[in-house]
Formats: structure tokens, C-alpha cells, sequence
């Protein structure tokens, strides 16, 4: 697995976490336990727009790491 595809996968997981804990905060009936889980979610937001904008400037930097591009050369084929 190149390191491409390892941040792509990190950030998917993190997204999904945070979507998990968005969904938490929207299910309970708890308010402290909303405000938390609200207040992670956007942290890990935060975290995967940071790790994004790597994930880009890798992708820019070095074209290879680009996960999408050996998909994008088979569709053409």
C-alpha cells in the first residue's frame, strides 16, 4: 500500500468518525453528552481538513501518489 493510499484511508476513517460522533450528538437526549460529542466531531473535522490539505499537496508534489489516477488511466483504456 503506498503512502498515497494510506492518508486516503486515514482520512476516510476519520471522516467516518466524525460523522459517527455528529450522529451521536444528534441522537441523545443528554445535553452535556451532545455538546461533546458535537465539540469531537468538529475537532475531528478540523483533523481531516488539515490532513486534506496534505493529502493535496502530496498529490501535487509527487503525481504518483495520487489515488484516483490508476482508476482515471484504466476507464480511459
Amino acid at each position: 500500500m503506498t503512502i498515497g493510499e494510506k492518508m486516503h484511508q486515514t482520512l476516510a476513517s476519520l471522516e467516518t468518525a466524525a460523522a459517527n460522533l455528529k450522529t451521536f450528538s444528534l441522537d441523545t437526549q443528554d445535553q452535556t453528552a451532545k455538546q461533546m460529542f458535537a465539540s469531537y466531531s468538529q475537532q475531528l473535522e478540523n483533523i481531516c481538513n488539515g490532513l486534506r490539505g496534505r493529502v493535496n499537496y502530496l498529490e501535487q508534489q509527487e503525481p504518483q501518489y495520487r489515488v484516483m489516477q490508476p482508476k482515471q488511466q484504466q476507464q480511459k483504456q
